[in-house]
């Protein structure tokens, strides 16, 4: 079974950083595209970004200038840099290792880790 371990959550004054980190155990880490997506109290869970196998990213537009999706794959770890952080990216953020081989669809899921912007 493959696990996924977030950490790197906290409280942080706006206008600060932080960077999520995922750990992904298995060997096929390489061929997973990785995503973090969040969810916020009473909100649905949303997507935020996402780096596919080849490296390839895309945000969503509340976060495009700000975040910054990477991946290691030595190490098995994706990253989300999170740069001038407003009190509406206060959520809880999950990281998801995703791939489809010969039609079925895999979604691994960590945690969670709380991300909370307030002064």
């Amino acid at each position: 079974q493959v696990q996924l371990v977030e950490s790197g959550g906290g409280l942080v004054q706006p206008g600060g950083s932080l960077r999520l980190s995922c750990g992904v155990s298995g060997n096929m880490f390489s061929m997973y595209a990785m995503n973090w997506y969040r969810q916020a109290p009473g909100k649905q869970r949303e997507l935020v970004a996402t780096i596919t196998n080849d490296a390839s990213t895309n945000y969503a537009d509340s976060v495009k200038g700000r975040f910054t999706i990477s991946r290691d794959n030595p190490k098995t770890t994706v990253y989300l840099q999170m740069n001038n952080l407003k009190p509406e990216d206060t959520a809880v953020y999950y990281c998801n290792a995703h791939s489809v081989r010969i039609g079925i669809r895999y979604d691994y899921w960590g945690q969670g880790t709380q991300v909370t912007v307030s002064s």
